[in-house]
């Protein structure tokens, strides 16, 4: 579907799965970890490889998912993200990074899905030639 891979950042290993399953179904290539350590050194190691960052705000110890896309939008400005929350939708305002969607918990998979298809495909249309 895309030429990169959906980092999804998510504490709970049971919606982590249930994502990851339903967008690997939906043709995207899923790169799933549990916390914010992990999805900045995933993304650090290749950044590249990250077409775009779906992650629960709260995340564990460590960075928050206000954290790590700011990091990773540090080097990819355009990167797509979608942030999920069941409780910090409100702070998105000010804490989210621009041109980012917040879905909130509890959602229905067609909602991250859509989301995605139209960051990537808003991203898709800035980059082709004009």
């Amino acid at each position: 579907m895309n030429s990169g891979a959906v980092l999804v950042v998510e504490d709970e290993s049971l919606i982590l799965l249930d994502i990851e399953h339903s967008l690997r179904e939906a043709g995207f290539e899923v790169i799933a970890v549990y916390k914010g350590d992990n999805a900045i050194a995933t993304f650090d190691r290749n950044p590249d490889r990250v077409a775009a960052l779906l992650t629960d705000i709260r995340i564990g110890e460590g960075p928050t998912g206000w954290d790590v896309a700011r990091h990773m939008r540090t080097v990819n400005p355009s990167l797509p993200v979608i942030y999920m929350s069941g409780d910090g939708a409100e702070d998105w305002p000010s804490l989210g990074v621009p041109n980012s969607l917040m879905i909130t918990k509890p959602f229905v998979m067609p909602q991250i899905i859509t989301g995605l298809a139209n960051l990537l495909n808003s991203q898709a249309g800035l980059a082709a030639p004009g």
